[in-house]
């Protein structure tokens, strides 16, 4: 399973973050706290819209 990091968009207020697309626990948005993504034991439940998967190649 290939896990990555992903840019979303809340949907409250539309602050852009980056987040692990497999968490281990419930990730809240920075700004105003709405629950974005939580876990599942695999690919995360992710709640926000996503942007963009971050490339991590150098």
């Amino acid at each position: 399973m290939h896990s990555r990091f992903v840019k979303v968009k809340c949907p409250d207020c539309e602050h852009e973050q980056i987040i692990f697309d497999h968490p281990s626990t419930v990730v809240k948005c920075i700004i105003c706290g709405r629950t974005i993504a939580e876990p599942t034991g695999g690919k995360g439940n992710i709640k926000a819209e996503v942007l963009e998967v971050v490339d991590q190649t150098e």
